[in-house]
């Protein structure tokens, strides 16, 4: 089609859309200037082949768009690797100067007084929230019916929102199980869900009984603690009053009060609370050698679903308390800048923003316009100085870093859009999609092959956007391969690879097993 039959074709369709009487006067006006634009620039422009147009189009709007892409992602790229060195600096100063949480807070062994006896301990409520929970609710209901601790100073309460009658009545009769056992387990169900597993936490602090729980702790279905879980972190609690959280799952009561409590408006009610009790001057302590078992995703999709809610999540209570932790009166500019910066910003919402745009779609693009030149030290040096500072963090998987660099490109694509749906709060933006357990279900090999066949659905082995993502990422490479000698194409072959081996369920796909 030739330039002047497109454009008459458009200016044809904004002079009917400008005469429209659906649309707002300023609208129209805007839309009569374009089309007169448009007219006059179709009779003063000489015609041109398509080659030059195509060589116009690149010079003046192509290569300019991909420098401000560019310059972009460096400065993102800038943002997050600040936000690593700062926080690895900090952790080395740590462990340089053994900084542990036992060397700085109180954190003596609690013990039976002989005139109070077991009153000497604090009453504690433990929270499940479970949702048809089926292959886990005895795992986590009995890891917390055996932890060590005085019989009458725990209350075990499992909220259960299943709407599966099987399930409902399954999870009820584990309760009583434990209930005759001595244990004092509550089962508790609402009539509706509102606000989620958020929701449940917050109807459960109404029951009279909670009001005498001095601490509170929340498990996910899928956790198990250790038995000697209470005996290790409810001493810093104790000896330490400011201190509002342990391990993350660790509430302390009157915390939770102050800074307003459960809030169902996020799917991150837990990020929500530590944020707000931040900010209200409480402290929170990490032990890192009390470990809790849980259960990783059984799927790729599951763990998609996941790391959507995940990102999402955080993104979206950003929206919502921006304003809020800026405006916090009594917060040091130190705290609230760290929030808004480190927390936030850096590390939920531009690190994923420049692990797919810059990686997955500006350097890849490059390879078509040798105009643009990307410096080396944002194309590697950054780069390499993130995934070194995580390295180190985890070094018992430091064998596994290429392999992760090309995972965390992939799932970028998931957690990039997750983000923009929490910052603009549209869409899927309070989904909640309970994370698929199986529990012990594999343990054994007949039930392993029972449970291939019942999951196996050809449209959920094939991950269309990955596919898409991959294809790209080939034809990017071939091309670099064989036009260009920067040799972009050593990372974005293994990346293509990453996406098409994703998006045809190789990885993370349970399929049907030999009968």
């Amino acid at each position: 089609m030739e330039r002047g039959t497109c454009i008459t074709l458009l200016a044809l369709l904004l002079s009917s859309f400008s005469s429209s009487a659906n649309h707002e006067p300023t609208l129209r006006a805007v839309v009569s200037q374009l089309y007169q634009v448009l007219l006059l620039s179709w009779a003063a422009l000489p015609e041109l082949p398509l080659g030059e147009l195509w060589r116009q189009f690149r010079a003046w709007v192509a290569v300019p768009l991909l420098r401000v892409a560019v310059f972009v992602c460096l400065v993102m790229s800038m943002m997050v690797l600040v936000e690593k060195v700062s926080m690895g600096l900090i952790t080395l100063y740590a462990k340089v100067f053994r900084r542990r949480p036992e060397r700085i807070y109180k954190c003596d062994p609690l013990t039976e007084d002989e005139e109070m006896g077991s009153l000497a301990y604090p009453m504690v409520l433990v929270q499940i929230p479970m949702y048809n929970e089926k292959e886990v609710y005895q795992l986590s209901i009995g890891a917390a019916c055996n932890m060590v601790w005085p019989s009458d100073r725990i209350i075990i309460q499992v909220l259960d929102d299943s709407t599966d009658p099987l399930i409902k009545e399954l999870v009820k009769k584990e309760c009583e199980m434990w209930s005759e056992r001595g244990k004092n387990v509550r089962y508790e169900r609402r009539q509706n869900r509102n606000g989620y597993k958020a929701g449940a936490l917050k109807v459960g602090m109404r029951y009279s009984y909670v009001e005498s729980c001095e601490f509170i702790a929340m498990f996910d279905a899928d956790f198990q603690p250790a038995p000697d879980f209470l005996l290790r972190t409810v001493p810093f609690l104790v000896h330490n009053p400011k201190i509002a959280l342990v391990q993350s799952r660790w509430k302390f009561g009157t915390a939770i009060h102050e800074a307003g409590g459960w809030q169902d408006r996020t799917t991150v009610e837990d990020m929500d609370l530590a944020v707000r009790a931040g900010l209200a001057g409480w402290k929170f302590v990490y032990l890192g050698d009390v470990k809790v078992n849980s259960e990783l995703p059984s799927t790729f999709k599951a763990y998609r679903y996941q790391q959507h809610r995940w990102s999402c999540g955080p993104a979206n209570l950003f929206r919502k308390m921006f304003l809020k932790v800026l405006m916090a009166e009594g917060v040091a500019m130190s705290m609230k800048f760290y929030v808004i910066y480190n927390f936030f910003v850096a590390r939920r919402i531009v690190s994923h923003f420049v692990t797919f745009s810059f990686y997955c779609v500006v350097i890849p693009l490059s390879v078509f316009f040798p105009e643009v030149i990307i410096p080396k030290w944002g194309l590697m040096y950054a780069p390499t100085a993130i995934t070194l500072i995580n390295a180190v963090a985890t070094p018992s998987s430091v064998h596994l870093v290429i392999f992760w660099v090309l995972f965390e490109n992939v799932m970028s694509l998931h957690r990039c859009k997750a983000v923009l749906i929490g910052l603009l709060e549209t869409g899927r933006v309070n989904e909640w999609i309970v994370t698929e357990k199986l529990g012990d279900m594999l343990k054994t090999k007949s039930n392993t092959r029972a449970s291939r066949r019942f999951r196996f659905k050809i449209k959920e082995r094939f991950n269309l956007l990955e596919i898409m993502v991959g294809i790209y990422l080939l034809v990017c490479a071939c091309y670099d391969y064989v036009y260009r000698d920067d040799l972009y194409c050593i990372f974005i072959f293994p990346q293509s690879v990453a996406f098409m081996i994703m998006g045809f369920g190789y990885i993370g796909t349970i399929i049907p097993g030999d009968k």
